[in-house]
């Protein structure tokens, strides 16, 4: 009686033990482990607007479409823009022939510097000699040689400025070309810009442009889904974040299908926001009085590569998706920390 007795006590402690371990360890896995369900399947996404604006032509695309780096998208009417580039041409046209003018005036204007530059030499040379040959020259023509070096000096000082306001409108005429090419340029940048084209290889989503809509400049008409961009943003508790290390193994199952993919750690979030304590009117915290017994871990993002070298044949990603991660921390530094102590 007592042997049975001590076998069942002997059972029950085993079981009661049993349980007690497979709970603590079952609850170390569920408060520790660093896996979460809550994942998403996340992409860089392209607002696409157009640059320019004015009514749609042509669309070349449908809904959910794959496109290629630099397909185009959707027109905008090119006609309105190809007048404003013919326009600008003109204007250059215009302002090459009138630099040339100025060019001319320049030259002539020079011409005329030289000349007077050389009938004020004469009549200064011939004010000089008559000054010396006073016995024999009378006052009154010495007095109109000096009147005549005089006004031909005049004369000089008169060509040389005209020759400095031709050098100045040959400068503007210039200045006038130039912004007229730059004029040119812009054009014809929003002649190219009336075609709107893939900036990256990705998918065609929420299309919501129809020939005859007319498109505003910077309002976006469509997303691309750029394909080389997918991760998973795993949202962690914060009791399991001290064993996630960035460069750790992750295993991603979608729940699309329980697909298996792998992936690597690449970044964790520095701040979430704190909806606990938002800031007062007068910029202070507004701390709240109260205090709930039972704490949640607040869940912080951690951003996993995916490994898009190995996915499995027919896998389909779309941003959204939720995801289970299963992160398989390295132990590369207590290996490397042992080994530098090891004498």
């Amino acid at each position: 009686m007592k042997t049975a007795t001590l076998i069942r006590f002997v059972v029950t402690f085993i079981v009661v033990l049993a349980a007690v371990i497979v709970g603590h360890t079952l609850w170390k896995h569920y408060m520790y482990s660093p896996w979460t369900r809550d994942g998403r399947v996340r992409a860089e996404i392209v607002r696409m607007a157009p640059d320019v604006s004015g009514l749609v032509t042509k669309v070349d695309v449908v809904d959910n479409q794959t496109v290629k780096k630099g397909d185009r998208l959707f027109e905008i009417d090119p006609s309105r823009y190809q007048n404003a580039l013919d326009l600008a041409k003109a204007n250059v046209a215009a302002a090459q022939a009138a630099a040339r003018a100025a060019r001319a005036n320049v030259e002539a204007a020079a011409a005329a510097a030289v000349q007077s530059k050389s009938s004020y030499g004469m009549a200064a040379e011939q004010s000089s000699r008559r000054q010396r040959l006073s016995d024999v020259v009378s006052e009154e023509a010495r007095a109109d040689a000096r009147s005549a070096a005089d006004a031909a000096r005049a004369g000089l000082n008169k060509a040389q400025a005209g020759l400095d306001q031709a050098m100045a409108a040959e400068q503007q005429a210039q200045a006038a070309v130039t912004q007229a090419q730059v004029s040119v340029a812009a054009a014809q940048l929003n002649l190219d810009r009336t075609d709107v084209r893939a900036p990256t290889d990705g998918y065609v989503t929420n299309l919501l442009v129809r020939v005859g809509d007319y498109a505003s400049a910077g309002a976006p008409r469509l997303a691309l889904i750029d394909s080389h961009s997918y991760w998973v943003y795993g949202y962690f508790e914060e009791t399991k974040l001290p064993q996630v290390r960035i460069g750790d193994a992750v295993d991603i199952r979608l729940m699309s299908g329980g697909v298996h993919l792998h992936g690597t750690v690449q970044s964790i979030a520095r701040g979430i926001t704190d909806a606990g304590n938002p800031t007062g009117s007068d910029l202070l915290s507004d701390v709240n009085p109260t205090f709930n017994w039972v704490r949640l871990a607040q869940r912080v993002p951690v951003r996993v590569a995916i490994d898009t070298d190995h996915l499995p044949a027919g896998t389909v990603l779309a941003a959204g998706m939720t995801a289970t991660l299963i992160v398989h921390p390295h132990k590369a530094d207590d290996a490397d920390t042992k080994a530098a102590a090891t004498p």
